[in-house]
């Protein structure tokens, strides 16, 4: 088995270019079904080929006794019907049985987010901040910008470099999930913010001696703003401004979200925004605000 996961996982960081947290995420997953199939085969001859249902669905009890939830179960599956999919595009055959196996189901959880008075005050607090001049005031607020603004990822956002931005047309191109690039929309106080902030970047760049670094996001040495500094800056300003526990970079995306489809955005134009591959991880958007149900029942109610 240890040879097939070996090219499965060569195969899934060379050709399907996942990122190095992913593949790492796969191997755990496999060495776990390895490990299962030591318990569950002992010294019996056997090899991946003779696996079938009912193996698996005694490696999801396994997983079960180790105290795993529902959703750690159910990714652990998923990796496994992508190791048997490859081994299948192999040649390998009589495989067929594996892939009626059934995951756990999963609740639905409904991301968390702000609500706009929330994202108003947290702007307040930011905006506030850049206006004294400092060069972190005015980088935090295009952070703020640029997560809610456009809706990127944390490692999207993190992995910007200068060539990225087109100011001119108010875009920026962002590598998303699986090195897939896409095209998003910058908003005219986002533009305002980085034009303010890519003058203040060229100052600190020259006072630490640094001649050129391609990263939008700077700390003070003149290095890339690592992914832990991004989350610091955005959970202070969303402490500061008193909005509730809990909300995070992801949480501001999720609120860019939610407010489009409030404002009556396309689901589709949504999901490319987003740069999901598939349409149902958008759908998890489509919860509505009380205020927007109450506008709705009211302008559509005959006798409201």
């Amino acid at each position: 088995m240890g040879t097939y996961v070996l090219k499965f996982l060569e195969h899934l960081e060379y050709e399907r270019n996942l990122s190095a947290r992913t593949v790492t995420s796969y191997r755990k997953d496999l060495k776990d079904l390895s490990d299962f199939f030591v318990d569950h085969f002992g010294a019996m001859d056997w090899n991946v080929s003779t696996v079938d249902r009912s193996d698996l669905r005694a490696f999801m009890g396994w997983c079960q006794k180790k105290g795993l939830g529902r959703r750690s179960i159910a990714r652990k599956i998923s990796a496994v019907r992508s190791f048997y999919k490859f081994l299948s595009s192999e040649g390998l055959d009589d495989l067929g049985s594996v892939f009626l196996i059934k995951t756990p189901k999963l609740m639905k959880k409904l991301p968390q987010y702000a609500n706009k008075n929330e994202i108003e005050a947290v702007f307040t607090v930011a905006e506030s901040r850049a206006s004294e001049g400092s060069f972190s005031g005015i980088r935090n607020l295009v952070v703020l910008e640029l997560v809610y603004g456009s809706g990127l990822r944390l490692g999207e956002l993190h992995g910007l470099d200068l060539e990225a931005l087109d100011l001119g047309e108010q875009l920026v191109k962002v590598l998303g999930k699986g090195n897939k690039e896409r095209i998003v929309p910058l908003t005219d106080p986002t533009v305002c913010a980085l034009k303010i902030y890519l003058g203040m970047r060229l100052d600190v760049l020259d006072k630490v001696g640094e001649l050129f670094t391609s990263a939008l996001l700077l700390n003070p040495k003149g290095g890339r703003l690592s992914q832990r500094s991004i989350q610091n800056i955005v959970r202070k300003l969303l402490s500061d401004a008193a909005t509730k526990e809990g909300l995070s970079v992801h949480s501001l995306r999720h609120s860019f979200a939610t407010h489009m489809l409030d404002s009556g955005a396309n689901l589709i134009a949504l999901k490319e925004l987003l740069g999901h591959v598939s349409l149902s991880t958008t759908q998890i958007y489509m919860h509505v605000s009380k205020e927007r149900l109450l506008e709705v029942y009211r302008s559509s109610h005959p006798r409201s």
